[in-house]
């Protein structure tokens, strides 16, 4: 599999592990007969997650790095659009060293 597809691959798994946690966090706080359709709706967008991220034949060891950081990026990026909630100085600072580690991580795998 290339790099490319990889990350990608990566991305999107991110993007629905973050928005599968977002969409049941909606279910949590809607009226009980709204309920049930966001706890199904999330089930299946954390189900398409789980296949993403497992189907490819990698070695995830070796990506979670990355991926921790698309996943940190996205839940960040839906945290500050959708909920509105402001991203502080300690946030901030820790996702610089999520974004650092994750890359040492990844473009050490890429050099050996």
């Amino acid at each position: 599999m290339s790099k490319h597809i990889s990350l990608l691959l990566l991305f999107l798994a991110a993007v629905l592990e973050a928005s599968g946690d977002w969409v049941v966090r909606k279910g949590i706080h809607a009226v009980s007969w709204q309920r049930a359709l966001w706890f199904v709706l999330g089930a299946a967008v954390l189900f398409a997650y789980g296949w993403t991220v497992n189907r490819p034949p990698w070695n995830f060891g070796e990506l979670l790095g990355l991926y921790v950081v698309f996943f940190f990026l996205v839940a960040q990026a839906i945290s500050y659009f959708l909920l509105k909630e402001t991203v502080g100085v300690p946030v901030l600072a820790g996702g610089l060293l999520i974004v650092a580690g994750g890359l040492v991580i990844f473009l050490g795998r890429t050099a050996s």
